[in-house]
């Protein structure tokens, strides 16, 4: 008995020990939600899902969602807020005492967060063994085009900004400060690497994809913002090359809806959906209940549709009301750009026949607001709202941010002919777009400071309301001077508050100053 009693306990023991094995072994299982790096660049189809999650970022809050349209079309001379959000309106009025403030800081946040990720594909794809040469040098080249489209960005709203360029493997490491020359070189650098790369076009699935037309095209404005005008036409001239686009055939409403995006005029757009993953998505995180839906239309929207966080300054319809049409109508890229009373003769006087009453979610601006004279008064965004199919606004607009457009290329061709003293040359590019409009081409002899003068205004009536309008600014050196900022004054009150040792950058976020040891801008 007693040694059945041992070999029992024997078996016990070994039985233990299997399983105490065995549960060394559940410990050190691979947790399948927490992949590796080393995991996770093994395959082409990881290559591509890596470049994929860098266009994600293009989605977040700090980007094109949300918060840019704020930084950018809101603080030039065309748009402005009147949000109960006072902080939120502050800060179109380029008054910021918060450093950490949301808007700027998720401004931040996503540009980082989009170049991390373009870093991450950079570094990892070109050792992913067997992968086809022709796709791996194109993931390598949208995520340079990426990278460059975000630094273009930070580098215009911040100026001297951290230049981050490989993916941190030590959370103590400190990315050099660059100054605005060796961010815009850093720019520049990776679009000419970038270019050759990319397709011409896309089928399918990857329809959206930056394409070799839009690196040209972005190469094209870091050279226009500083003004290497040669270098820009040499760019531009081969966008036009390409034979790809076009506006003529193209309705301007074509640019801002739904239903006609990654149009012929198309260059580059970020691409937007409804479609909810769970519900209502009034956030911004990559959540299990986030759509990737744009959110412009819900804070811009008009009053009982929207937020209306932001608001266009009247100057801007009497711009389109300078010159009729061909047969003596309305610009009828007016309508298609503002919500306003067209009635209103003391704010808008104008012999000009009227133009049709532009839908307000399901009735007309006038018939809408017709006993409440405060909104009557006002002129709200058309552009990007969802009015012209459905009665709402919400958290998820389907309509694609186009980041890129070939009107604005041919603008920016006339511009940097025009600044190089060839006029001649520049009037067909620009009467390319007037046509399309439906408004007589220019003729005669300009010189380069009239022309000059045309193309600001042409800039305004083609472009309003696309993020365009402050590199404009920039680049025009009018935010670098008393005279033009008492100009600016002069149609937007909140250049009151614009001061020239400071007001043209942002200020870097705090946090990241005190982390990183950066040096703040000037006058914060």
């Amino acid at each position: 008995m007693k040694s059945s009693f041992i070999t029992r306990l024997g078996l016990a023991g070994a039985m233990l020990l299997s399983l105490a094995a065995c549960e060394n072994n559940l410990l050190e299982q691979v947790n399948p939600n927490l992949p590796t790096v080393e995991s996770s660049w093994r395959t082409s189809d990881d290559a591509v899902k890596g470049a994929t999650a860098c266009y994600a970022g293009l989605q977040g809050l700090g980007m094109y969602r949300r918060w840019l349209n704020f930084a950018l079309d809101l603080r030039d001379d065309t748009g402005f807020s009147q949000s109960p959000w006072g902080e939120l309106a502050d800060f179109t009025r380029f008054l910021q005492t918060n450093y950490n403030f949301e808007v700027s800081r998720d401004i931040w946040r996503d540009h980082y967060r989009t170049i991390y990720r373009c870093n991450q594909v950079l570094v990892n794809v070109p050792n992913i063994q067997g992968m086809e040469a022709g796709l791996q040098k194109r993931v390598l080249a949208e995520a340079r085009f990426l990278r460059a489209l975000s630094y273009f960005n930070l580098v215009s709203l911040y100026g001297n900004v951290p230049l981050a360029l490989t993916p941190p493997t030590d959370l103590n490491i400190v990315f050099p400060q660059g100054n605005e020359a060796q961010v815009w070189e850093q720019v520049i650098s990776d679009l000419q690497a970038a270019q050759a790369d990319l397709p011409t076009t896309y089928t399918g699935n990857d329809v959206g994809r930056a394409t070799k037309g839009a690196a040209l095209t972005l190469l094209g404005k870091a050279y226009m913002q500083n003004r290497r005008w040669a270098e820009a036409q040499a760019q531009f001239t081969q966008v036009i090359g390409l034979n790809i686009y076009r506006v003529t055939g193209v309705p301007y409403v074509n640019n801002f809806r739904h239903t006609t995006e990654n149009n012929p005029e198309s260059i580059f757009e970020v691409q937007f959906s409804d479609e909810k993953k769970g519900g209502n998505d009034s956030g911004g995180g990559p959540d299990a209940t986030s759509s990737q839906g744009g959110q412009r239309s819900q804070f811009w929207g008009v009053p009982g549709f929207g937020f209306n966080d932001g608001e266009v300054r009247p100057w801007v319809v009497r711009e389109f009301l300078q010159e009729p049409t061909a047969t003596g109508q309305r610009d009828p890229r007016l309508a298609a750009t503002v919500f306003y009373n067209r009635r209103d003769q003391t704010q808008f006087p104008s012999t000009l026949p009227l133009d049709a009453d532009t839908l307000a979610y399901g009735t007309g601006f006038l018939t809408r607001y017709g006993k409440d004279a405060r909104n009557r008064a006002r002129v709200y965004w058309r552009k990007y709202q969802t009015d012209y199919y459905r009665t709402f606004e919400d958290f998820d607009s389907p309509i694609n941010q186009r980041v890129m457009r070939f009107a604005d290329v041919l603008l920016m061709q006339a511009e940097a002919l025009n600044e190089q003293n060839n006029q001649a040359a520049a009037l067909p590019f620009i009467n390319q777009v007037r046509e399309r409009a439906g408004l007589a081409p220019l003729t005669g002899s300009y010189t380069r400071e009239t022309l000059r003068t045309q193309l600001m205004h042409e800039r305004i009536t083609e472009l309003t309301g696309e993020g365009v309008r402050w590199f404009d600014l920039q680049r025009w050196g009018m935010l670098s001077n008393q005279a033009d900022i008492d100009r600016l004054k002069a149609r937007d009150p909140d250049f009151n508050t614009f001061r020239l040792d400071r007001s043209r950058l942002l200020p870097l976020v705090q946090t990241d100053v005190d982390l990183g040891k950066l040096t703040q801008n000037t006058g914060y």
